[in-house]
């Protein structure tokens, strides 16, 4: 894997997606493909006020260390994570509380939210048996979870060893069990694949996955997009006219073929092929504005240098806005340096490689954090009236065809404004070695290891 935990495998931080990926932790709802609402440790729910939601809980669940799943077991992980310190990231914002009353598990928010089901198919809202969660604030999953596989040992941050759990409430896993190794150099994880040290790899870098044989690689879209914010508040791109030229002097192609060596996808939107719904309903943008001359007008672009691409992409883009007529000035960071000036609005764009669905597998809340007046994430400083109400549209729709639409329809505003330009949509690499069959490809992250997945 390719990051080591960084909260002790605290399902209330990012460490919950290796629980997930692991098939150790198991949350209420899963998500399908299209991103809608399926069961999983809630068989079904129903929505009995604007505010209140009701979940009928699995029967026959037992957690690792042999307790049993009740709705007032699932009522308490979910209070516990909604007094966690950070909270976890999809509860940002969000006032929920959960109770038990008989078998059914009450779910209540502080204003309307027809993503609640959504929500709960966070893997940072998984449901670990009662003994996981200590008084201190402390969650402990090793021995409970209740998927297929049992957490049995977590050694800091170089290995995990997971066991089958032959009491699991579904089918059987095929394989005995799982060894895993947290491996942060990428030339190194493709090592792992090329000496047949590992069957499974997470992360494989685009410079490494040339040089792997083809039947070992699988490239999946993801819901990341590498976009130009460009600075809508100071500066030179206050000017509506040269965003529309910055633009204009954007060859996405050449960056997909050159830096990525064809393993990312142009960008159409915001929202990429990892959403099949945004390609087949967006409809063609119009009412841009159009490209005003640069004229030798002067910027700062800044990316950072965590993600090996984006330094390269910078240097690409500098060439690119430079033929256009810009004057620019290329600055590169870690992303730890760099972020605080860069919510800030100290450049006047910024490179990014951002994730479009966060945790509930739905898009609004991205566009909430990086397009709107008070949203948390908004490195253009983008304040339109158009945006907001759209965006707020969006958030107020329930969830199915009608609010893909109004999605559809926030981007098209955001877009017009030029305030942040889609490049290219990135790809997950993974390898896997021609000895395992069953691996999941998942776009979103969340499975790797599954029932399936076994040595041939």
């Amino acid at each position: 894997m390719l990051l080591p935990p960084r909260s002790g495998l605290s399902p209330f931080s990012d460490d919950a997606f290796k629980l997930s990926r692991w098939s150790t932790a198991e949350t209420l709802v899963n998500l399908d493909e299209e991103g809608d609402a399926q069961p999983a440790l809630a068989t079904a729910w129903s929505r009995s006020s604007d505010r209140t939601w009701e979940f009928t809980i699995r029967q026959g669940v037992t957690f690792h260390d042999g307790s049993k799943l009740t709705a007032q077991v699932a009522a308490n992980a979910l209070t516990r994570a909604g007094q966690a310190t950070p909270k976890p990231r999809i509860l940002d914002g969000v006032e929920l509380t959960a109770k038990a009353e008989g078998d059914k598990l009450v779910v209540t928010t502080g204003e309307p939210d027809p993503l609640v089901p959504h929500r709960l198919s966070s893997p940072q809202l998984s449901i670990l048996a009662e003994r996981a969660y200590g008084s201190d604030g402390q969650v402990n999953p090793v021995g409970t979870g209740s998927g297929p596989f049992k957490l049995t040992r977590i050694n800091g941050t170089t290995t995990a060893t997971l066991d089958r759990y032959d009491g699991y409430w579904g089918e059987k896993a095929k394989a005995a069990g799982i060894d895993v190794s947290f491996v942060p150099d990428g030339t190194a994880r493709a090592a792992a694949i090329r000496s047949g040290q590992a069957h499974v790899v997470e992360a494989v870098p685009v410079s490494q996955a040339a040089l792997l044989p083809k039947e070992t690689i699988s490239e999946v879209p993801m819901p990341r997009t590498n976009t130009l914010y460009l600075n809508t508040a100071k500066g030179p791109f206050k000017d509506a006219g040269l965003r529309a030229a910055a633009r204009t002097a954007i060859d996405a192609g050449q960056l997909v073929n050159g830096v990525y060596e064809g393993r990312a996808d142009v960008a159409a939107g915001l929202l990429g092929p990892a959403l099949p719904w945004a390609a087949e309903g967006r409809k063609p943008l119009t009412q841009r504005t159009a490209a005003a001359d640069a004229k030798g007008t002067r910027i700062t672009l800044a990316t950072y240098s965590d993600r090996p691409e984006l330094p390269e992409v910078a240097s690409v883009l500098q060439q690119q806005l430079q033929a256009a007529g810009f004057t620019v000035k290329l600055v590169v960071r870690e992303y730890a340096h760099i972020e605080e000036d860069a919510l800030a609005g100290e450049f006047d764009a910024f490179i990014l490689s951002r994730a479009t669905m966060l945790d509930s597998g739905d898009p609004v809340a991205y566009l909430q954090a990086d397009f709107t007046c008070d949203g948390s994430f908004n490195l253009a400083k983008l304040c339109d009236d158009g945006v907001d109400k759209a965006v707020k549209k969006a958030a107020a729709t329930e969830a199915g065809a009608a609010r893909r639409a109004a999605i559809l329809e926030a981007e098209a505003a955001i877009l017009r404004t030029d305030a942040a330009i889609p490049m290219l949509h990135e790809r997950v690499i993974q390898g896997d070695a021609t000895t395992v069959t069953g691996s999941a490809k998942d776009p979103r992250e969340r499975i790797l290891i599954t029932l399936d997945t076994r040595l041939k």
